[in-house]
Parts: C-alpha cells; sequence; structure tokens
C-alpha cells in the first residue's frame, strides 16, 4: 500500500521580476492519496490546483514555504526531481513541451531505463510498447518524431498518458489533461488511465475544471481548491454539485 501524504503545505511562487516578491499561492493543503484511490481536485482558475501538483513534482520555481510531503514515509521535499521519479511519483503536464531532436522512442526508453533501474531489454521493449500504442489508439511512426513537436493538443495527451502505462508509477498527478480534447480523444485517454490504474492498482490525483472527464474516470472523492487550500471534500456526489451550481458557494465563503 502506497502512500502520498501532504501536511499544511504552504507554497510561494516566484514572478518573472526578480525583484519582486513570490506570490503566496498555497495556503495549508491536507490530503492523502493512497493505492488504488482517485482523488479529483476541482477549482476556478487561479486557485492554486497546478500549483499544487508542480509542487509535488520539485518544479524549481515553487518554493515550499513550510509543510510537508511524504510517499511512504519518506521525505518527498528532500528529493530532486528525477529523485521523485524514481520513488514513484508521476505528473502528466497540463502544458506539455516540446523537445526538438529527441524522439519518443529514444525519449519512452530512456524514462523507463531512469525509473527503472536497468534498460528495458529491447524484445520486451518493443512489444511493450507496441501494445501501449495502440491502446492509445497512437500511430507507431509517432515513435520517430520528436518529443510533442508539431503535436496537436490531443496527441500530446495521450503521449503523456503513453508515459504513464510505460512507466507504471505508485502515484500519478494529472494536471488538466481533459484540457483541449475532443470527445474521442477524452475517451482513449480516460481509458488509458483508467487501465494504468487496474493493473498497477495506483493512486491518482486528478485535477480539472470540469466534470465531463469524471464521467470516463469514477472519483472516490472529490476536493474542492480555492485560494491556495481545500475547502470541502466529499464523495463523487460533490462534482455533481459543482456541475449544477458551479463554485460560487465556495468562493462567497472564502471571501468572507
Amino acid at each position: 500500500m502506497t502512500t502520498l501524504e501532504i501536511r499544511d503545505l504552504h507554497v510561494d511562487v516566484a514572478q518573472s521580476d526578480p525583484d519582486a516578491e513570490p506570490i503566496h499561492i498555497l495556503k495549508g493543503v491536507d490530503l492523502t492519496v493512497r493505492s488504488g484511490e482517485t482523488h479529483a481536485i476541482m477549482g476556478p482558475n487561479g486557485s492554486g490546483k497546478s500549483t499544487l501538483s508542480y509542487a509535488i513534482a520539485g518544479h524549481p520555481k515553487y518554493e515550499i514555504v513550510s509543510g510537508t510531503i511524504t510517499l511512504d514515509g519518506e521525505d518527498v521535499l528532500a528529493m530532486s526531481v528525477d529523485e521523485r521519479a524514481r520513488a514513484g511519483l508521476f505528473l502528466a503536464m497540463q502544458y506539455p513541451v516540446e523537445v526538438p531532436g529527441v524522439s519518443m522512442s529514444n525519449f519512452l526508453r530512456s524514462a523507463a531505463t531512469a525509473v527503472r533501474g536497468e534498460a528495458p531489454k529491447l524484445r520486451h521493449w518493443v512489444k511493450e510498447t507496441k501494445q501501449a500504442m495502440a491502446e492509445l489508439e497512437i500511430d507507431p511512426a509517432f515513435g520517430e518524431r520528436s518529443v510533442n513537436e508539431g503535436f496537436s493538443g490531443g496527441e500530446k495527451k495521450r503521449h503523456e498518458i503513453l508515459q504513464l502505462g510505460l512507466l507504471k508509477p505508485k502515484v500519478a498527478i494529472l494536471d488538466e489533461t481533459d484540457s483541449g480534447l475532443d470527445v474521442d480523444a477524452l475517451r482513449i485517454v480516460s481509458e488509458g488511465v483508467n487501465t494504468y490504474k487496474e493493473r498497477e492498482n495506483g493512486g491518482l490525483l486528478l485535477i480539472t475544471h470540469y466534470t465531463r472527464i469524471l464521467r470516463y474516470i469514477k472519483p472516490d472523492f472529490v476536493h474542492v481548491f480555492v485560494d491556495g487550500r481545500i475547502v470541502e471534500s466529499a464523495g463523487p456526489e460533490l462534482a455533481d454539485e459543482l456541475e449544477e451550481n458551479g463554485y460560487e458557494r465556495f468562493t462567497a465563503a472564502a471571501a468572507k
């Protein structure tokens, strides 16, 4: 049983002007994600949802002011970014970056080698990647293209989920994986996420604005994020309330 535990997390974000004071974004986040659980974090724009994902992953722009993040009792904040990945954390980014000159096939095998601690045997790796790409309806020719270069939004998101399936993390953080997807791409991506969860019994932290992805990926817990903190947690029924009424009840309460 894997446990990602976040306690009283406060995070500042550096501004582009080096002389400007950092902005205090996270203001005391408490959250526990265990193996096999799906947690949906929902909230309005600017509430700090993506900041939480980057803080867990170790983005250097995000400064931990106070609080703790542990994975199976180990101090995540003491780990470098690559150590966090090897420990079993994975982040699917909202805006996947392009890496010109590095083919998808080389990138994926290098990433798997780093995470697994040894290079996958080539014969097994070819079979593994071929199956994973077929499940996500990815043309095998994409393996020879540079990472995300010239990809559509949906293609980029499918390749994020391809990495998820091949790297097999203990806990996956999906930052607005549904943004920019049409109906067919949303279904394919969601099926890939569900397959990962079933095969690996992984914990899932799903950050989203909208409930449409929750029709495909069923959450066990829904958390409302407002002004840098979780203001309410409940079961899937909370997502239904948000679909019907929006965030007004929570933003009004936070403003008082």
